[in-house]
């Protein structure tokens, strides 16, 4: 798979929010102009793919406390070179909760969010930014998600809790999204 298959996706993908439609725009040029805009060895930034995780009534999704970053998001993570970056979503919430890939349901195949924010310097390269591409998957709340060792901890969190452990703008957009379903 090629870039072209992310393009289509982005150009397809409509918000209501000004900040993710800039996102979107910045995010369709860079990966215009970077072949190799799945390596996470590019500088100054690279798509990455991840997934805003709900249960099946809608009011719960699932945070992750990331070791490295001493934070909460949803699962995600480098696309490793990887063109197909649902594919990378996918992966990445089966790998961070540890659950077979049949127990985690696409709702949608299009793109749910897109942002673009800085990750700080550290051993494993200079300041950079991630492109995330998120999409919308579900995960039934009463199977135990063991989670890996990536994370300290990992939680069904009620929507209304959500700011308490991640307060982003991106969080609250999603957040806004997954009401909008309900």
């Amino acid at each position: 798979m090629h870039r072209q298959t992310l393009l289509n996706l982005l150009t397809k993908h409509r918000t209501r929010f000004m900040d993710e439609a800039a996102f979107i725009t910045r995010a369709i040029r860079f990966v215009q102009q970077y072949d190799d805009c799945f390596h996470c060895d590019l500088w100054p930034a690279h798509v990455t793919g991840s997934a805003w995780v709900v249960n099946p009534k809608r009011d719960q999704v699932l945070m992750l406390h990331h070791g490295k970053h001493n934070q909460w998001f949803q699962p995600g993570g480098h696309a490793d070179g990887e063109a197909d970056i649902l594919r990378v979503a996918l992966r990445e919430v089966s790998e961070e909760t540890s659950l077979e890939p049949q127990s985690i349901h696409l709702i949608d195949d299009n793109i749910f969010d897109v942002d673009i924010h800085t990750i700080p310097a550290s051993h494993r390269g200079p300041q950079h930014e991630h492109i995330d591409i998120r999409f919308l998957v579900e995960i039934d709340d009463s199977i135990p998600i063991l989670g890996n060792d990536e994370s300290n901890d990992i939680l069904w969190v009620p929507l209304n809790q959500v700011p308490r452990y991640n307060n982003s703008r991106s969080t609250y957009r999603m957040l806004d999204k997954t009401r909008a379903m309900r």
